[in-house]
């Protein structure tokens, strides 16, 4: 799969979020949206995330810009967490992990000398046309959603 570039087609999906309800790509046509790749539920970084975008919901939906999450964990992972942290957004599992490889966020990683495959912290803002409007490659949890939301102003 060729990396993907700022100004490209969004890659399509269809996969479940934490209640069982499918979403594709093709569900957001003419609006905006945040896909953000997270490694795994109930973890520090990707708490930290979720909160974050969570507490800023009110101006993303303001800002008319959906949220997607996504990780490689099960519905029931996802309906846990979602549930305890009061997520507002749809968690979609990548199980079969289709779409962390289609977008470029799986892949080698390394943590205290061990290398494992794993998923990226990244996220792709989506423009209301389909294509990517921006590619946030290294992604600061606690900073994040306000950085998405001042792009979004600039865009």
């Amino acid at each position: 799969m060729a990396q993907l570039k700022e100004g490209s087609r969004a890659p399509a999906f269809k996969l479940p979020d934490q209640s069982g309800t499918e979403h594709s790509l093709k569900d957001y046509a003419g609006k905006w949206l945040l896909i953000y790749f997270y490694p795994r539920d109930n973890t520090p970084g990707c708490t930290v995330e979720a909160c974050a975008l969570r507490d800023n919901a009110g101006d993303f939906k303001k800002s008319k810009i959906a949220i997607l999450g996504v990780s490689t964990d099960s519905i029931t992972s996802h309906e846990k967490f979602a549930k305890k942290f009061q997520l507002p957004f749809p968690l979609l599992a990548d199980t079969e992990k289709k779409m962390v490889e289609a977008y470029g966020a799986w892949g080698k990683k390394k943590f205290m000398g061990r290398e494992y495959m794993g998923i990226y912290r990244m996220s792709f803002l989506i423009n209301p046309e389909g294509k990517i409007a921006k590619i946030y490659s290294e992604v600061k949890p606690k900073e994040h959603a306000e950085q998405v939301l001042i792009d979004h102003k600039a865009i």
